[in-house]
């Protein structure tokens, strides 16, 4: 007997706690991205102890991540830049989480690392529920053949 195939449609729980996610994610990057953006270079300078023109780039990611975890999916267009937002956002959670340590301590970089986290959690789920909804590798047997 040949083996059967199923191709698993995306949940609906799984979106939706996605959605969350996203959206807290959102909050939290456009939050601090547009802090950055808008304080004076010499205040950014003073409390990060870092160039304000790497302050403002970074805001400028924070702020572009941000955009692009929920614009794409509340447009329905190229929601694969979702995976791609929240994986650039690891990328500056994973800088954070560095010099958090490596400057303030171990408990301050709790929360970058959450945030991390979250961030990887999204990439990953969406980059699967993009692929299951298109159908690209999720064919999976359902029962072998004997």
């Amino acid at each position: 007997m040949a083996a059967t195939t199923h191709t698993p449609v995306p949940s609906t729980g799984a979106n939706v706690r996605l959605w969350i996610a996203q959206s807290l994610l959102a909050a939290m990057f456009l939050f601090a991205g547009l802090g950055k953006l808008l304080t004076p270079a010499a205040t950014l300078e003073a409390q990060a102890h870092m160039s304000a023109e790497f302050l403002y780039f970074i805001g400028v990611c924070e702020t572009l991540g941000a955009l692009g975890l929920v614009l794409p999916g509340i447009f329905g267009r190229h929601r694969e830049l979702t995976s791609a937002a929240a994986a650039g956002l690891v990328i500056i959670m994973t800088g954070a989480v560095t010099i958090t340590i490596a400057t303030v301590g171990v408990l301050p970089a709790t929360f970058p690392l959450l945030l991390g986290v979250l961030a990887t959690y999204v990439a990953r789920g969406r980059r699967t529920w993009i692929a299951r909804r298109r159908g690209i590798g999720a064919a999976m047997p359902t029962r072998l053949a004997r």
